[in-house]
């Protein structure tokens, strides 16, 4: 986590907005938000805005769009593969948390779409779910813009406000109180990205 925070602090513009980009997209797209961590890039993707990296504006919509492009390119893998995906072995380890997920689908439908984007397993799992489920993608799809809009808007500012923080010490009490707080924030993000995992693992 560490390493993925210096390095993509240490970028700039166009390389910031394509690796955030990136990240966020794959999370959701390709199953694999179990590794990939889109929704730390996206905090941090806020607060290279903050230091001056790249513009604010710019990172949100890159964010944002992202997730719902993600998401979509996730519904069509579920519409398509599916069947054959569950029966990898990293999600048939999670056939428990699946089947959680799948009913929760089924009782809230577009609600369950757009809460999911909030719990990092829902948002690696939900969009294939509901491809596989058949639901409509313009249902689909309105659910997910809604989601996406909603958590980029949030996390991207979150990162912002953490690297504000981060400036306005450096301009008063120098480089090396900076990087303390800034540290502290790293690892505050860190210990609630645990805590949520740690929660969703008891579900």
């Amino acid at each position: 986590m560490k390493s993925l925070t210096d390095w993509l602090l240490g970028l700039h513009g166009i390389a910031v907005y394509g690796m955030v980009g990136l990240l966020v997209f794959a999370e959701d797209a390709l199953f694999v938000g179990f590794v990939l961590p889109g929704e730390t890039a996206a905090v941090l993707g806020g607060v290279t805005a903050a230091l001056g990296h790249t513009s604010l504006p710019v990172i949100l919509v890159v964010v944002v769009g992202a997730a719902i492009l993600g998401d979509s390119v996730g519904y069509e893998v579920g519409r398509y593969f599916g069947p054959h995906l569950l029966t990898h072995r990293v999600l048939q380890r999670r056939a428990g948390r699946l089947e959680a997920a799948r009913k929760q689908l089924a009782e809230r439908g577009g609600a369950a779409v757009f809460l999911g984007r909030f719990v990092a397993f829902l948002r690696a799992t939900m969009p294939a779910l509901a491809g596989m489920s058949g639901m409509r993608y313009l249902k689909f799809l309105a659910f997910n813009a809604a989601g996406g809009i909603v958590w980029g808007t949030a996390v991207v500012l979150l990162g912002y406000l953490a690297g504000n923080s981060y400036s306005r010490v450096e301009k008063t009490f120098g480089r090396v109180a900076a990087l303390v707080v800034a540290g502290v924030v790293v690892a505050a993000i860190v210990a609630w990205r645990v805590r949520r995992h740690r929660a969703e693992r008891v579900r």
